[in-house]
C-alpha cells in the first residue's frame, strides 16, 4: 500500500454507519488527520477492535485491522504485537467493551506494558445494544436496564488503569479537536502501552453525558488542562488553581496572598503514580475535570523482554524443532 500522506489516504471505501451527530465521527476524523500528519505507514499499522459502536472503526480506516470479539481486543492485539513488534498496533474500544467483559484483558495488557495504543471511547452507556447502563454510568442513571436508577458505583477508567500500572495515561474530549489530535500524537510517540480515555457523546442514548465539561459557557471553569512543569491553574480568567491541603487536592482562588507558586506543579513523568491517581479522582468531585497527560514513564516493553528471551534461548540452544519441544522433559505415551 503506497502512502499518499493526506487524510484521504486513511479513509477506506466503506460507508461510515454511525448515528448522525455521534462523537465517533470527530474521533475518526482526528485519527485520520493525525495519522496523515505523522506520516504513518499504513502497511505497518493495525487497528483492533472488540464489539460496540466504536468497534466499527477498523472498517473506516485504510490500514490493516481486526474486528474481534467482545472485550478481547487487547488480548488479540497483544498477539499481533508479539508476533511482529515492528507493527504499530492500536486498540479501539468503548467503556462497555473494555471495562466490563474486557476488563481483565485491559488491565493485563497495561501491566505488562505491551506496545499497544488503546483508545477508549467513554460515552457512559451501551450504545450498540440500545441504551443499557455501562460500567462508567453514574449512580442513579436511569436506562432501559436500570429503570429505577443504577445502584452500581462506576469505574473511573483513569484510576483503574493507573492502578494497573499503565505507563502512559491521558484524557481528551471528542469535540476538542486540537487537543484530541495532540493526545493521539503523544500516544503514538510513546514506547510501550498508551491508554487514552476520550470523553465522547452518544446523542441518541446518552446525549449530554459530558455537557458539563464541553459546553462553551462552562468549559473554562469546569476543566483543567494538565501542562507539564506548569502550575495547575484554570478558569475563564485563569484565576483559580489546585493545591494540596494535606493529602487532599483543593481549588483555591488566586489573590490575597495565594499565587501560582502555591499550586501543584504538574509532572507527568513522576515515577510515583500517586499524584496522577489523586488528580484522576477529581473527575468524580466538585473539582474541575482534568484533561491531558496524566502519566508518561518509559520502561522496557513486554515484546522487548519476550524477544530478548527468545534470542537468548536461540543463542544457547539453537533454533530447535517442535518435536524437540514436545519430547523435552517428562513425556507420556497415551495408548
Amino acid at each position: 500500500m503506497a502512502d499518499t500522506l493526506n487524510k484521504k489516504a486513511f479513509k477506506s471505501d466503506q460507508e461510515v454507519r454511525w448515528c448522525p451527530g455521534c462523537g465517533d465521527y470527530s474521533i475518526l476524523n482526528a485519527v485520520q488527520s493525525t495519522f496523515a500528519d505523522m506520516g504513518v505507514d499504513r502497511s505497518r499499522t493495525v487497528i483492533v477492535s472488540g464489539i460496540g459502536c466504536s468497534s466499527r472503526f477498523p472498517y473506516y480506516m485504510s490500514t490493516y485491522g481486526f474486528h474481534t470479539i467482545h472485550g478481547r481486543a487487547p488480548a488479540i492485539a497483544t498477539g499481533v504485537k508479539l508476533a511482529n513488534p515492528d507493527l504499530d498496533v492500536w486498540v479501539v474500544t468503548g467503556d462497555g467493551d473494555a471495562l466490563s467483559i474486557g476488563g481483565n484483558h485491559l488491565i493485563h495488557a497495561l501491566r505488562r506494558n505491551v506496545g499497544l495504543k488503546i483508545l477508549l471511547f467513554n460515552n457512559r452507556i451501551y450504545g450498540l445494544t440500545k441504551g443499557q447502563y455501562s460500567p462508567t454510568s453514574e449512580v442513579g442513571k436511569v436506562t432501559k436496564s436500570t429503570p429505577m436508577g443504577s445502584a452500581d458505583r462506576p469505574f473511573n477508567p483513569l484510576n483503574l488503569v493507573i492502578g494497573a500500572g499503565a505507563n502512559f495515561v491521558a484524557r481528551t474530549v471528542d469535540v476538542f479537536a486540537g487537543h484530541l489530535k495532540q493526545t493521539i500524537k503523544d500516544a503514538a510517540a510513546h514506547q510501550g502501552s498508551a491508554f487514552v480515555e476520550i470523553l465522547q457523546n452518544c446523542n441518541i442514548f446518552n446525549d449530554g453525558a459530558w455537557s458539563h465539561v464541553t459546553e462553551k459557557e462552562v468549559r473554562k471553569d469546569s476543566i483543567i488542562e494538565l501542562r507539564d512543569k506548569k502550575p495547575l491553574i484554570y478558569g475563564k480568567e485563569m484565576d483559580h488553581g489546585l493545591r494540596l491541603n494535606g493529602f487532599e487536592v483543593e481549588s483555591v482562588k488566586l489573590g490575597n496572598g495565594v499565587g501560582p507558586d502555591d499550586c501543584i506543579v504538574w509532572d507527568s513523568s513522576a515515577q510515583n503514580p500517586g499524584m496522577a491517581f489523586t488528580l484522576a479522582l477529581a473527575t468524580d468531585s466538585d473539582l474541575p475535570t482534568p484533561i491531558g497527560l496524566f502519566r508518561k514513564v518509559e520502561t522496557r516493553t513486554f515484546e522487548q523482554a519476550t524477544h530478548a528471551q527468545i534470542t537468548q534461548a536461540r543463542e544457547k540452544q539453537g533454533e530447535g524443532t517442535l518435536k524437540d519441544l514436545l519430547y523435552s522433559g517428562d513425556t507420556w505415551e497415551v495408548k
